[in-house]
């Protein structure tokens, strides 16, 4: 799974540094997808307290510490060995030359994981450029840490930071995480592409409401044995792949027309994690594999692939099941 190299190298970073909101750290912790429903809805909550209540965590200078080489280029990162890093401390090592931080950007980091004692590099992304994306800047304390909106905000594209990680594994490893950001990008707010207009007349009937949210005419819509897909809206972006985590809003019913979750009516995103160790149903990895960002749509899953003979919250046991899933970033 290539989702965020560097959070998965160094998984105290997470915890630490790049927990900056729900997108970084609860959709991989949070649920076997309540086919996606309940995972959206634990994760994005244990997220949001676990940030607000360290909304306010002081962020100390780190010194000594200084980086060479073009902006927005790996750097070379210079400090007199040993020392030592405390958690929640950080140095801007490099100003960005690129546009500006703006709230509600999602940002791209090359990171870069060195052993403090030794000066040792424990990881890189660089050199197979796999930058980690997981990351929306923002000032919603449920989303971000406050004093890390502050530190991001003020930054430009190609800025280099460093954070302290002092790591309380049983090897005591303490490090520095450099982080160059080197993109920005704004998700969707809804499937912006091209409806589809051969959709077979035997599938659920969807209509939109003004805001993007989904509802759904089941047209005789029974359980399936095999998931069908179908593509409602085709989008124009990035094509998913089976090592990608999909930013999406999603609504979902059983087949006698009752809604189990949406996030339109939490008015939040789901970070689907599409790779084999992704914990979402399966039904959901089928279905968006392949697809595109900026597309809707629709899936409906055999309980095999959803929660098999196994009752979930709301969704009783054998159900087949029925999204709308507009597919909003890719990361």
């Amino acid at each position: 799974m290539r989702k965020t190299i560097f959070l998965k190298a160094v998984a105290t970073a997470c915890a630490a540094i790049m927990c900056l909101g729900a997108s970084a750290c609860g959709s991989d912790s949070g649920t076997k997808s309540d086919s996606k429903s309940k995972s959206s809805s634990s994760s994005s909550s244990s997220s949001s307290s676990s940030n607000s209540s360290n909304s306010s965590t002081k962020m100390n200078q780190i010194a000594g510490v200084t980086a060479t080489g073009e902006p927005g280029k790996k750097p070379t990162i210079s400090f007199k060995t040993p020392m030592t890093v405390e958690n929640n401390s950080y140095v801007v090592l490099q100003k960005g030359n690129g546009a500006k931080i703006e709230n509600g950007d999602r940002v791209c980091a090359q990171g870069i994981a060195i052993n403090v004692k030794d000066g040792s590099e424990l990881m890189s992304t660089w050199e197979k450029n796999t930058p980690d994306c997981a990351a929306v800047v923002s000032d919603d304390t449920s989303k971000m840490n406050a004093e890390y909106y502050k530190i991001f905000s003020a930054q430009r594209i190609n800025a280099t930071i460093a954070f302290g990680v002092n790591d309380s594994n049983s090897s005591g490893t303490s490090y520095l995480m450099v982080l160059t950001l080197v993109s920005k990008s704004r998700d969707l707010e809804r499937a912006t592409g091209t409806k589809v207009t051969d959709v077979p007349a035997n599938l659920p009937k969807v209509t939109l409401g003004k805001k993007g949210k989904p509802s759904i005419d089941m047209n005789g819509q029974g359980s399936v044995d095999k998931q069908i897909t179908q593509t409602l809206i085709k989008g124009d972006g990035k094509q998913i792949t089976d090592s990608m985590t999909a930013v999406v809003k999603y609504t979902g019913w059983t087949t006698d027309g009752k809604q189990f979750d949406s996030s339109w009516d939490k008015n939040t995103t789901f970070d689907a994690d599409v790779s084999s160790s992704g914990q979402i149903i399966q039904g959901w990895k089928d279905g968006l594999i392949g697809q595109t960002v900026g597309s809707q749509v629709l899936m409906i899953i055999p309980p095999d692939k959803g929660y098999g003979n196994k009752k979930s919250g709301s969704i009783p046991a054998n159900s087949t099941l029925v999204f709308v899933v507009d597919i909003l970033a890719a990361y």
